[in-house]
This record gives C-alpha cells, structure tokens and sequence, in this order.
C-alpha cells in the first residue's frame, strides 16, 4: 500500500468561507463502498469531474472524495476572479504564440461557460457577475507592462479599455494607480459560495464525502482507497488534489504547492461607501505578477491579496500570516487612505499547484489511474474546464482543446530539496521586492 503522508489542513480564517452562506457538510465515509468511478478533491476540479462523469455516465455510481469542507480548501481561497484571457508571462507582449493563445483562450472560455451554465441552471447565490477586471500599473515599469500586454491583444483580436486618470479614479475609487487596462470578459465571484453551491447540486449519481482524508491507496487492477474509518474500492480513479497528488506518488518533485495570502475587511459602512466613491463591484490585478490584486465585494468590502511563501508539505504556516497581514496593512492604507480606519475581519492563506516550466498534467498517470492538475494559478477557470475536459476525454471525446492537453510534457522536474527549499523562497522573496509600489 502506498501511504499517503501529507494532508490539507488549512488555516481556520478564509473570509470567503466565513461570509459565504452556512451549509451542512456532507458525511464522512464509513465502511467499505465500491463505485465505478471516484474523485479526489472536491475543488473546482473535481466538482466539474464528478458534474460531467454524472452527465457522460449517467449510470455509473461517482464517488468525489474530499478530506476538509467543500468550500474550505484552496477553491474556496482564491481572489475569485475567472479570467477569460490568456497571460503568458514569459512573452514580451504576454501573449506569445498566436495558434496557442488561441487554444488558451478557447480553453478559459469552456471553464468560463461551464461555470456560468452550472451557476445559472442550478440559481446558485455566489454573486457571479461578468464584470470584467482592471490591470492597473503605479511605476513605469508596470506601464510598460500593460503596453506590452495591449500589443498582444491586439494581436489576439481581443477588446480593451485604457483607463487612466480621474477617470480610472471614478471607478475604483482610488488615485493610487496612474494606468488600467480594463478587459471585459472575466467575471467576479465569491469563490467559497461557488464551491459550496456546486457541491449541493450535484446529480444524483455523485455521492460527496466531506471530512473524509485518504491515507493510503492500493494500485492495481482496481484501485482501493483506504482512510481512517473504512475503504473505497473503484475501478478507476481520477486525481484533482493539485500538488497533493505528489504524495499520492504522482509528478514526484514537479510541483511546487505556493501559498497566497488574502485579508478582507469588515463592510464598509454608508460614510466610507460615500467617502470611497467609484464603482459598487470590481476586481483589479497587478501590472506585476507579485503585486496586489484587490477587490471590491457585493457586501462592500475590500479584498486585499498579496505575498508569498513556498511551503514544499502543502501545509499553511502561522508565521506567515502573521507577517504578510502587516503587509496587507500598508498595501491598503496606500491605496485607500480615506479608509485607514476601516480593520481587517479576516486575513488567510490559500495554496496554489505551480509549476517551473508553467504546464499542466492531464491525462493518464498509471493503469486505471487519470489527473487533470498543476492550474498554475488559474484555477477557476482552468480548473473548471480541465475536471470537464477529462471527463469528456473519459468518455470518448476528442477536439482540439483537448488534444492541446494531453500534448503537454507536464511540469518538469524540480532541483533537489535542500536547493529548492532555499531557493524558491529567496525568489519569492526578491520578485516581491522588485514589484515595489505595486505591491
């Protein structure tokens, strides 16, 4: 049996989870129970696996396993924004190759659309809107960043807005910034109250196990899944637990599971609204990849999202948030000095599944044994339309997107331990320094 050592276990203070409508988790599991098919994770990944292995094989019985609260994990912890565009880092226009943005965006747009069709037929409240999102700059060389990114959607055929001034001081209520691009087509959502409310509309061939932590697999013909109260035999397993899949014993020392911290404050109330000004509802992302991301909530609060750690165990640390909430501190009081009184209710940390070469995995990992993981920090989106696609690619599918997937080489290997313990962190450290005022 391969043991499985590492466990999610994250910190109690997610705002999302907390200001998100209370549920009742579904039971653990107990005993022994055999299905077709089950579902590690129930994030975004495996909720949309388990959504279309129901509608693909209505007959079959879908067992999605998670070992915390849907809506508690890494889901439930991201900024809530699902991103239509692809953001290609390394190219000098953040586009890069044409034909592979093309199939990016194609790719974003099936988790996008999927999404809002689950949302829509099922009247699940988490406040998803099609909002759009700033990409604001402070310094120079975050201006240049968005020319840059402005030349390649012009490449790509995609619309924008330069927003700049006053004028991008009337909607986000803040002078801070000096330039935006302003995209239409990401949409803003709680993402703990999405998760939630995926979840509970499940068919009725999926069986959800809350609370339900595997700490041992048997692979082989069929694959038995073993936990503290019971087993769960399946004919074929499926791997959405991003970085958690290593300790199942898959892509060994090829991801690298980075945690982001988030802080949300209480409403503001009618005087700061009012003192504030700008838009009701908005979502804003650095120039720079390590700067501050921010929102403004249905419930008129401000989300601030910055810094970095790499914990190798996917496992939150305490020192972390202690010290990075002092860091969201000054990053809002920068941009919002009119609310300098306004506290923090929440501050938490959310693991994301990185990669050094930025792929994926999807596909088969072993003999009965499939994964769709490493989003890079796309969850909502790409997580959403690769736990689909692989489902689709389960039951016979083939198109062009999918052929995309299973082309990649996968994330590639990582130095040794001792090297990338050290290593990752220092860089983490300096990228963030670099980001300067955008921080």
């Amino acid at each position: 049996m391969h043991k499985v050592t590492s466990l999610p276990a994250d910190d109690s203070q997610c705002g999302w989870y907390h200001t998100s409508a209370v549920r009742t988790p579904r039971p653990g599991h107990e005993g022994v129970r055999t299905a077709r098919w089950a579902i590690i994770g129930a994030g975004l990944t495996g909720l949309a696996a388990a959504r279309r292995l129901a509608e693909r094989f209505p007959n079959d019985e879908i067992v999605l396993i998670e070992a915390q609260e849907v809506g508690f994990g890494p889901s439930g912890r991201n900024a809530g924004f699902a991103i239509d565009l692809p953001h290609d880092i390394g190219a000098d226009d953040y586009i890069g190759d044409i034909t592979t943005a093309r199939t990016v965006l194609d790719l974003n747009l099936v988790g996008q659309q999927y999404l809002k069709q689950t949302v829509e037929a099922h009247g699940i409240d988490c406040h998803l809107r099609a909002s759009g999102k700033y990409q604001a700059a402070v310094e120079d060389s975050g201006v240049a960043v968005l020319d840059a990114y402005r030349r390649g959607l012009d490449k790509l055929g995609q619309a924008y807005e330069v927003v700049d001034g006053e004028v991008l001081a009337s909607h986000i209520g803040t002078r801070f910034y000096r330039k935006a691009l302003f995209t239409p087509g990401t949409m803003l959502v709680q993402p703990s109250a999405m998760v939630k409310g995926l979840a509970d509309t499940l068919p009725a061939n999926v069986t959800l196990y809350e609370h339900t932590p595997i700490t041992g697999v048997d692979y082989g013909d069929k694959v038995t899944l073993h936990h503290a109260r019971g087993q769960i035999v399946a004919d074929t397993l499926l791997l959405t637990n991003n970085a958690f899949a290593m300790h199942f014993g898959f892509l060994r020392g090829r991801m690298l599971p980075i945690f982001t911290y988030g802080s949300l404050t209480r409403p503001l109330t009618l005087q700061e609204q009012a003192a504030l000004g700008g838009k009701d509802f908005w979502g804003l992302i650095p120039a720079h990849p390590f700067g501050t991301t921010l929102r403004r909530t249905h419930d008129n609060r401000i989300l601030v999202r910055n810094s970095f750690s790499y914990n190798a165990d996917g496992q939150p640390r305490e020192r972390c948030l202690r010290r990075f909430v002092k860091r969201h501190r000054t990053s809002f009081e920068r941009r919002f000095p009119m609310l300098k009184e306004v506290p923090f209710d929440y501050t938490w940390g959310g693991s994301l599944a990185m990669s050094r070469n930025h792929e994926s995995q999807f596909g088969q990992l072993a003999p009965n044994v499939y994964g769709a993981l490493c989003c890079n920090g796309l969850g909502i989106t790409r997580g959403t339309a690769t736990g689909k696609l692989l489902a689709d690619w389960l039951a016979g599918e083939r198109n062009p997107v999918i052929d995309f997937l299973l082309a990649s080489p996968g994330p590639n290997a990582n130095p040794p331990a001792l090297l990338l313990d050290i290593g990752v962190n220092l860089n983490l450290a300096w990228t963030q320094f670099t980001a300067g005022q955008e921080c």
